[in-house]
């Protein structure tokens, strides 16, 4: 079986409120660069964005950010990376993410977080890729989410997307073992 090679993850251009999401993301981050599993996430140096970075460059790690133009100032486009990729549009950026990751995590964020794992999963759901997707519920972050998913699983709009596409943890390690077991070749691309 062909190994994990690269993951996109998804996160906040802010840090929020208690120090576990930051340590969440320095976690995943060191563990994707221990594994020498790429990170590709959307180029920013600061927030979770930047601490995930950050730690996956400090334990020897690639990562490739990608950024619109028009984000590159006010996110304060990463200078470390191993390569920045500077595109158009919003929609360019989560075009070129899948392209480039075997699979997706989102640590907590806000709207844009949820915008950009919710069309990876609508993609999947649609076939247009069998990629891995994961949720890392940080402190609880997304038990409303994941509540709100299980009701519209069981009031029949979401078929088995949910349960077969969308991996679950609270903590980076099982959650990452999750994502490595759940890649093979079953799940390349469609």
């Amino acid at each position: 079986m062909e190994s994990l090679q690269t993951i996109a993850v998804f996160c906040g251009s802010r840090v929020g409120q208690i120090p576990e999401y930051r340590e969440a993301a320095a976690e995943l981050g060191q563990l994707l660069g221990e594994r020498r599993i790429g990170l590709v996430y959307g180029g920013a140096s600061v927030g979770l964005m930047g601490a995930i970075a950050d730690a996956v460059l400090e334990h020897g790690g690639q990562v490739t950010g990608v950024i619109p133009e028009s984000l590159k100032e006010k996110e304060l486009a990463h200078p470390g990376l191993s390569k920045l990729c500077i595109v158009a549009s919003m929609h360019e950026r989560k075009a070129m993410m899948e392209r480039l990751s075997q699979g997706f995590i989102a640590l907590p964020g806000g709207i844009g977080t949820l915008e950009e794992i919710f069309e990876i999963l609508t993609w999947a759901q649609l076939g247009l890729h069998r990629k891995p997707c994961g949720l890392l519920n940080v402190n609880g972050y997304y038990d409303g989410l994941i509540s709100f998913l299980k009701t519209a699983e069981r009031q029949g709009f979401l078929g088995e997307l949910f349960e077969k596409r969308l991996l679950l943890g609270d903590k980076a390690e099982p959650l990452l073992d999750q994502m490595t077991a759940a890649f093979g070749p079953d799940l390349e691309d469609a």
